[in-house]
């Protein structure tokens, strides 16, 4: 069950925390599985928070993520995608006025930037999600190259050394679990990181991995604490033993790089 508000039965801590309910700008989502959203929404139409009943969306904006019950994030995608081709268009209007470099600038803060705003919730979402994005990153790739608009967008994406988006993910869930592993912060996240305990040595013995919980459906394996580990745990041990962040982030993207175009 997720809400816009703290989910309390009733209004003293609300009270207690100074803060107001305000009932016509919550509403409540419910998330979970094909059965179990049968289940529920045959069910309950409403929910009662803070003596309030807030009605059941069918999705919800968090934070600009755009939320729905499957967590299938494909409403999400279409938004990303819709704000992208607008900027890519505007940078094709004024492309011929650009120098290469200035339009690759433009391209990274305006349409990548977004392309990877809050991006690691969509490890696991649909091929057709992921899809979508990677056609305005291939778009944005000939615009900066000033191709053609059908010419083939994988030598392009690679000549400017930018990760597919799916690459993208695994990037943004390795440096995240990275700096849990160093920080143990933040608290809500780090512990859903567990270092793996080993009880024979073997030649991964010294390799810095961690507890992978095992789950029986997909859409639990898209959780955090599934997805970081899978991320991390298929990642090098020279990258994973790096000294610093910085040098971490260098070896990842190249070794990221590599698998995305090794076939090419």
């Amino acid at each position: 069950m997720l809400l816009r508000v703290p989910w309390r039965s009733g209004s003293a801590w609300y009270l207690r925390n100074g803060l107001q309910l305000n009932t016509d700008k919550s509403e409540a989502l419910i998330i979970g599985t094909t059965n179990q959203l049968q289940v529920a929404t045959a069910s309950l139409s409403s929910v009662t928070v803070a003596g309030v009943d807030l009605p059941v969306a069918d999705e919800m904006k968090v934070l600009g993520v755009v939320l729905d019950r499957r967590l299938s994030f494909d409403r999400h995608a279409t938004s990303v995608a819709r704000a992208c081709n607008y900027h890519v268009q505007a940078i094709r209007h004024i492309r011929r006025l650009l120098t290469t470099e200035l339009a690759l600038t433009l391209a990274c803060s305006l349409v990548l930037s977004r392309l990877d705003y809050c991006n690691a919730v969509l490890h696991g979402a649909p091929a057709s999600s992921i899809q979508r994005l990677q056609c305005v990153q291939n778009t944005a790739a000939r615009v900066v190259l000033q191709s053609a608009r059908r010419s083939p967008s994988q030598p392009l994406v690679q000549e400017l050394y930018w990760l597919p988006v799916r690459q993208r993910i695994d990037y943004k869930l390795a440096v995240l679990t990275y700096k849990i592993h160093h920080t143990s912060t933040p608290v809500y996240l780090s512990r859903h990181i567990q270092p793996r305990t080993v009880t024979r040595r073997l030649r991964s013995f010294a390799t810095p991995r961690v507890c992978k919980l095992t789950t029986r459906t997909n859409f639990a394996d898209r959780a955090f604490r599934c997805s970081a580990p899978a991320v991390w745990n298929s990642l090098l041990a020279d990258i994973v033993d790096s000294s610093s962040l910085l040098i971490f982030k260098r070896k990842l993207k190249t070794f990221l790089f590599r698998h995305a175009f090794s076939s090419s």
